[in-house]
């Protein structure tokens, strides 16, 4: 039923604006709202706190299927989801918790999560970003970068410095809410694909917050950061699956539509080999992804596999749609058809919250404990 529902919201609310979202960045505010009222910004909330109370394989299901028609739309889900309301529910305190997620889990906030900065992509810990305690008060400064919704947010969750660099101990996570002073948006990234999801900097010029803002105990941000990741990376992978899926399924129409020989294409071993390695590993990804799910919902520890599903997915969503271009010939080069976009898309699934790099080294370090 939920698949289904998301399905027709998608088909009715977000396909016919596919292209005209990409080709002007548009990031149109209006459907996360809409979203909202479905209870999709707040799958994995407990209805205590104004969520569906859904779990982790629903919400692989909503990920995937928006994700099919537009990845754009499927990472600011995600995004909003995992990060920014996952971080509140998973360390907020219950005060925070009421204060903040059913606003968030509502679609009337839109959430944010700044843990990235310019100098410090894979190598966090050693960030720039402060946070000096000054009475009742934290004074926040510093620049935060590829901070998906960075500008169109109600509310961000932002890892900043409270000790030495380099040290795990040394970083605090904070709620920042909007129209704080000295918090805002700077450069707006002009990026090859995912061009509807709105990605900024975010700007820390000496902004006071209370104290009651801290998530947890001064020196957990960093730990909080990474098991944050671990779910967000069962996010990435399902955002990934959609991609993979919605670039498999336009090649296999397209496959038995085009003729060539006397023939559609499909009935060309060529062709035919390819669908089927496609297929193949869109079905393995899905039951990896599904497997991390389910330890995910049983509160089990889900790093090893959520990297797992997170680096072969996000590979297997850029083979697929590169192999859809080619089966579109030069068709597929132009934005007449829907593979540019997915082969476009695809590769940030390799890169956001933690590249393929770096799930090989999570992937190795727990294999080899």
């Amino acid at each position: 039923m939920i698949t289904q529902m998301v399905q027709d919201f998608a088909s009715r609310y977000i396909r016919p604006h596919v292209m005209e979202w990409d080709e002007t960045q548009h990031f149109p505010l209006e459907v996360f709202k809409q979203l909202g009222e479905l209870g999709l910004m707040g799958v994995l909330v407990p209805e205590e706190y104004g969520g569906s109370g859904f779990g982790y394989q629903e919400y692989v299901r909503v990920i995937s299927e928006i994700s099919k028609v537009c990845g754009s739309i499927g990472l600011s889900v995600a995004a909003h989801n995992s990060l920014c309301t996952g971080h509140i529910l998973g360390f907020g305190s219950h005060d925070q918790k009421i204060k903040w997620l059913p606003k968030l889990a509502s679609g009337a906030w839109l959430g944010a999560w700044a843990l990235t900065e310019a100098n410090t992509g894979s190598d966090a810990l050693r960030m720039a970003t402060t946070a000096v305690q000054d009475g009742d008060e934290y004074v926040l400064s510093g620049t935060k970068n590829w901070i998906t919704h960075g500008k169109s947010c109600d509310v961000a969750v932002v890892m900043a410095r409270t000790g030495e660099k380099g040290q795990s101990g040394g970083v605090s996570a904070f709620v920042v809410e909007k129209g704080t002073p000295g918090f805002s948006a700077g450069k707006k990234e002009n990026k090859l694909g995912m061009r509807a999801s709105e990605t900024t900097e975010v700007i820390l010029d000496n902004c006071r917050i209370p104290k009651a803002n801290l998530l947890g105990a001064e020196g957990e941000g960093f730990k909080q950061a990474m098991k944050i990741l671990d779910g967000g990376r069962i996010s990435i992978a399902a955002l990934a699956l959609g991609i993979a899926r919605g670039a498999f399924e336009a090649a296999l129409k397209y496959s038995k539509e085009r003729h060539q020989f006397g023939q559609p294409i499909s009935g060309f071993q060529g062709i035919s080999f390819k669908l089927a390695d496609m297929a193949t590993e869109i079905e393995a990804a899905e039951l990896l992804i599904m497997q991390a799910a389910d330890k995910k919902n049983r509160h089990e520890p889900v790093t090893k596999l959520s990297a797992m599903a997170k680096y072969y997915s996000s590979e297997v969503a850029v083979r697929t749609a590169n192999e859809a271009v080619q089966i579109f010939g030069a068709y597929g080069y132009t934005k007449d058809f829907p593979v540019e976009k997915y082969y476009r898309d695809a590769k940030l699934c390799t890169i956001g919250e933690g590249t393929s790099e770096i799930q090989k080294i999570v992937i190795a370090r727990e294999i080899l404990k």
